[in-house]
């Protein structure tokens, strides 16, 4: 028979879930050690239990130094999720751009500009400086969202980068050992050694 599939839910006897809290959380320490051993990452993990004891990993000198990174990127994001959030509620009570520059070449067209009274122009001239904020509300939010991803590009080079220098570090290391292994097969053997040396003592 194969292994019973275990459901997801509280485990209400109390003996059984501390066991299977001790267990799973040895379980999970564990993956997080052998995650930073093999993808060379660093990794956090907080426990609270449900008596407020706290349970915690690191594969870093301190786990501190992991949530001051954790926060600092959360705060980036919530800057960058707020500048696109007051730009997009603060410019979208106006007409979409495309349309309101269509309107402005058709009253352009359809009326000679000697005709327009003060206030038309007033109102066209409110158009364009509409169309004109639209324009670099977009790009602002072009610039944020191409920023983002090239520090993203940044990281995934770094982390490349890093991973290369370990590869060369360990071929070299290879190398080196190769080459050992090369001199002491280049050295007699110890048998022919030994028969010189005692042909060397009786002719002595």
């Amino acid at each position: 028979m194969g292994r019973r599939k275990v459901e997801i839910k509280r485990i209400e006897d109390k003996s059984c879930r501390q066991t299977a809290f001790c267990k799973r959380r040895k379980g999970l320490m564990k993956k997080a050690r052998e995650l930073s051993i093999l993808c060379d990452v660093d990794v956090g993990v907080v426990i609270i239990s449900n008596r407020g004891r706290l349970h915690e990993f690191s594969s870093t000198n301190s786990l501190t130094g992991i949530l001051q990174r954790y926060e600092s990127h959360v705060e980036a994001e919530k800057e960058i999720s707020a500048e696109i959030q007051v730009a997009e509620s603060k410019y979208s009570r106006f007409m979409p751009m495309g349309e309101l520059l269509q309107e402005t070449d058709r009253q352009l067209e359809e009326t000679n500009a000697d005709d327009f009274t003060v206030s038309d122009l007033i109102h066209l001239e409110n158009e364009l400086q509409t169309a004109l904020i639209q324009t670099r509300s977009r790009k602002t939010h072009m610039l944020l969202e191409s920023v983002k991803h090239l520090h993203e590009k940044e990281n995934l080079l770094r982390e490349e980068n890093k991973l290369l220098e370990d590869n060369i570090a360990r071929i070299k290391k290879n190398g080196e050992v190769n080459e050992m292994s090369t001199d002491f097969t280049d050295l007699p053997p110890r048998h022919i050694i030994c028969r010189q040396q005692r042909v060397t003592l009786n002719f002595l």
